[in-house]
């Protein structure tokens, strides 16, 4: 897909951040680390604002999986798993299987469940009042849907956690690399994008075990199963006194509750290249970037909402 110079106006007013209830779909590869989970159960801790119209498991292929359709799977199942633990009402049909492989080239969509999905619902919205669409790993679903049915471009705001901060010396950042082509599709399609770059921005989002334990352990069977997922990763990196992990994901979420979590600013969308590098054109449309996570307040809200255990 090549560079599309979107109606700036319209762009500008989609890329503010939302003061009140918003439609949201969240595409994530649930399975892949520990984040993802507490992503999702924020989520669900927040539709008084943030109203969950959907939910897509993304492929992933790492350590947890033999390759993206089998990271896929595990995540479409995590989400299930998760949404069991929680309680939760919200309908299991509206859980979909996501791409198996990523994108061959950034003309060819991957055709999944999730994408049809998303490019159906997203029709259903329009600029003044789009659908958000929140992407916590690779984005081969959200481009394959947009070149399924190029219109939602106007239609969606994409708030995505990829890619390193733009001072990093490379951007070899695991949702980014997994699928150039999609991060290229989504960048220079002159869609409303927001992006929290991981290292050098949402590294800062830190918790520790003990943390964890103190304000989640023993408040509902969703806390105890999330402080697991990180005791567990915690062993398995054979952490010392001093460990501590970045609950990423959590973030993207954030930056739809309003500015006290998340700063950013308007910037010109960067060029993913192929050899994880960004380039920069000064010229391009707009994207929002964050530059900086407000860890504490966003720490209290996430183990009070999580805690309180009021999972729609």
């Amino acid at each position: 897909m090549q560079h599309t110079a979107p109606d700036l106006p319209s762009l500008l007013r989609r890329l503010e951040r939302p003061t009140g209830p918003v439609d949201v779909v969240l595409d994530t590869d649930t399975y892949n680390e520990v984040d993802d989970q507490f992503a999702l159960s924020y989520l669900l801790a927040s539709q008084e604002q943030l109203s969950l119209k959907a939910l897509y498991a993304a492929p992933f292929f790492n350590e947890n999986s033999t390759g993206p359709a089998d990271g896929m799977e595990k995540s479409y199942a995590e989400i299930l798993r998760l949404l069991d633990l929680a309680g939760s009402k919200f309908p299991s049909e509206l859980v979909f299987r996501g791409s198996q492989n990523y994108l061959p080239n950034e003309e060819t969509p991957v055709f999944s469940p999730a994408a049809e999905h998303l490019a159906k619902l997203a029709r259903e919205y329009s600029p003044d009042h789009p659908l958000y669409v929140v992407a916590i790993g690779a984005l081969t679903n959200v481009a394959s849907a947009l070149l399924l049915q190029p219109e939602i471009r106007d239609r969606i705001v994409l708030v995505w956690l990829g890619g390193h901060a733009w001072h990093w010396p490379h951007n070899q950042e695991f949702n980014a690399w997994q699928d150039v082509a999609a991060d290229r599709v989504l960048f220079d399609s002159g869609c409303a994008v927001v992006q929290l770059p991981c290292q050098g921005v949402v590294s800062q989002f830190r918790t520790t075990g003990p943390e964890l334990r103190l304000h989640l352990g023993g408040k509902n069977a969703l806390c105890d199963y999330l402080v697991s997922l990180v005791e567990d990763s915690e062993k398995a990196a054979g952490s010392g006194p001093c460990w501590s992990r970045p609950i990423w994901d959590v973030t993207a979420v954030a930056w739809l509750l309003g500015p006290s979590f998340v700063e950013d600013r308007l910037a010109p969308s960067p060029i993913f290249q192929y050899d994880h590098h960004y380039s920069f054109d000064p010229g391009r449309h707009p994207i929002r970037y964050a530059y900086e996570i407000h860890r504490d307040p966003l720490f209290a809200d996430l183990f009070q909402k999580l805690a309180a255990g009021t999972f729609r």
